[in-house]
């Protein structure tokens, strides 16, 4: 089962991925914040799209569930670690961490 450390440990394996205090949590972002981890280390935030969000959801209703608030409806998702697989874990963080890339620059013709 999943843990903080492996949350940390795969989150920072991720190309450019930063972690800092992000008000009682620790955030991990590249651009923009993607995921957020507890401080006791049980729970994470992640942030999905409403479609991924309700996906994960309705597959494993154990382990995700939407933040219950206005954040939840953007697609913040609760993770609970000890109820995933290391292998689901790393595929909701790089799910997220897509979407907090930076958009590709255009190139002038």
């Amino acid at each position: 089962m999943a843990d903080a450390s492996s949350l940390r440990e795969l989150a920072l394996a991720l190309d450019g991925v930063t972690s800092a205090p992000h008000f009682d949590r620790t955030a991990f972002k590249v651009k923009r914040i993607f995921v957020t981890l507890a401080a006791d280390g049980l729970t994470a935030n992640f942030k999905l799209t409403p479609d991924e969000q309700a996906l994960k959801c309705e597959v494993m209703p154990d382990a995700f569930s939407p933040v219950p608030n206005a954040w939840g409806q953007q697609g913040w998702t609760v993770g609970t670690l000890a109820k995933l697989k290391t292998i689901e874990l790393a595929a909701a963080l790089e799910m997220a961490w897509q979407h907090a890339l930076p958009a590709p620059r255009k190139q002038k013709p």
